[in-house]
């Protein structure tokens, strides 16, 4: 890490030679990647990743430069570079705060780093037998284990220093099943941001056992009628959908634009009354967690939509400027190489007061999805597809068969507006989330929710 004369006079040359803001973030992290089949360990990497990134604001606009060169005329030099491009100096000298840790924030007990190899190879050979010997139509099994540590260093011409250590701990497991009428895979992603104590709670049998289950009983699904219908979305990852579906266009990036389908609309009603989306980067090691954004702010829960009507945004720094609002703590970054901008932390659907029985009792006739694989959506316009992984047909108030080739299609300020029953029984799951500031974890999770009417598109 950068010492705090450094920072500060990487700062005071950012601030006297043009800008009126600056910012260093630095970052050391550590991490263990490991793909294995049920042959054996295919691919296997750990490894070690530090350097630099130096935010420059002058008004609106905004310069990006990084190194993994952490000595001080390196830095200096990068800033005199950047600052040749503005056109003004505002003079500004920077002396930062004593420095503030958020390590302790989200407990861990057993970093990663220190524990050997083969304790994590064993957790992956748990996980391939247990889904292996599901059922003999399981062909193969892939499992990858990934664990991080990543320390940062955050501080900006406005005195802030602060300091975190981030852990993310995941296993990803893949089942593959085959018979004469072809091949269908299952997914499961356990993770949290926990150390190897992880793995004291996980049932990783079950998880690997789900994934199989899933394929085998996918290898028995009918196709999908298409049309517009009743759509039953369970909880956990389902949350996906309204990640997708809305989250993305209540994030500044889109919202201070113009370009967002909700942008100007705060105060508005754009749900259901029964609809509360809520984004929380503060719960206590969860996935999506982190104990401060990459700004440096401390995470929150942000209350994106309330009984139906749009009370937030997701704001990062700049784009507060351009908007006129605070920083709402969620903006990120992949690493280094990326200038943060605000993104989804945990982004869920609170819970409401029907049961998930309940709710299927009263759907005569539509579709009941378990599991969704991932979609995309157009901020602009809010339009969006999903791959559904496990699904089934819904007749009678009672859930029937298997069905494949699921496409769910929308978009989000329709769908948001359609939903009509709200369970109880909230659950977050695991996942990533791609956008310019890289691929980063998040959570999604929703109660099981029921959409009166949604276009599905099927194989027939």
């Amino acid at each position: 890490m950068l010492s705090k004369t450094t920072i500060e006079r990487i700062l005071d040359a950012a601030t006297s030679q043009g800008g009126d803001f600056a910012e260093v973030f630095c970052e050391d992290t550590f991490y263990t990647n490991v793909l294995a089949l049920t042959e054996g360990v295919e691919t296997s990497s750990l490894g070690r990743e530090s350097g630099v990134g130096i935010r420059i604001f002058n008004g609106l606009n905004s310069l990006y430069g990084y190194t993994n060169d952490f000595k001080e005329d390196n830095l200096l030099a990068m800033v005199r570079q950047m600052t040749a491009l503005l056109n003004k100096a505002a003079g500004q000298r920077s002396r930062l705060c004593d420095c503030i840790s958020y390590s302790g924030v989200h407990p861990i007990q057993q970093k990663p780093v220190s524990i050997p190899l083969a304790r994590k190879l064993e957790k992956i050979e748990r996980a391939l037998s247990a889904g292996k010997n599901y059922a003999p139509e399981i062909v193969q099994v892939s499992v990858s284990y990934v664990d991080m540590e990543q320390s940062v260093q955050i501080a900006n011409s406005e005195g802030l220093l602060a300091e975190d250590a981030r852990v993310k701990t995941r296993m990803h497991i893949t089942a593959f099943a085959q018979n004469e009428q072809g091949m269908q895979t299952g997914y499961f992603g356990p993770g949290a941001m926990r150390g190897f104590e992880f793995y004291d709670d996980l049932d990783i049998e079950w998880y690997a056992r789900e994934a199989a289950r899933i394929a085998t009983t996918m290898l028995r699904a009918v196709p999908c009628p298409g049309g517009q219908m009743p759509v039953v979305i369970d909880n956990g990852f389902g949350g996906l959908l309204f990640h997708e579906a809305c989250g993305h266009s209540l994030e500044a990036s889109s919202v201070a634009k113009g370009t967002s389908e909700f942008s100007g609309k705060l105060g508005e009603r754009i749900a259901s009354p029964l609809v509360t989306l809520i984004d929380d980067g503060s719960l206590a090691n969860e996935w999506g967690s982190l104990a401060i954004d990459d700004e440096g702010i401390p995470t929150r829960k942000n209350i994106l939509i309330e009984n139906g009507i749009l009370r937030g945004y997701l704001v990062d720094r700049l784009n507060g400027r351009r908007m006129g609002m605070a920083p709402t703590g969620s903006a990120r970054r992949k690493n280094y190489r990326f200038a943060p901008q605000a993104r989804m932390t945990n982004t869920y659907i609170a819970n409401g007061t029907s049961t998930r029985d309940e709710i299927i009792a009263n759907t005569e006739r539509g579709l009941f999805v378990k599991y969704i694989n991932g979609g995309s959506v157009n901020p602009a316009t809010g339009e969006f597809n999903f791959n559904a992984c496990e699904s089934y047909l819904i007749e009678n108030g009672k859930i029937t068969e298997p069905v494949k080739g699921v496409t769910l299609i929308g978009k989000g300020g329709n769908i948001l507006q359609q939903v009509d029953m709200v369970a109880n029984n909230l659950e977050i799951r695991q996942g990533y989330c791609y956008a310019a500031s890289g691929p980063l974890y998040i959570g999604a999770g929703q109660p099981t929710v029921r959409v009166a009417n949604m276009t599905v598109g099927g194989a027939r």
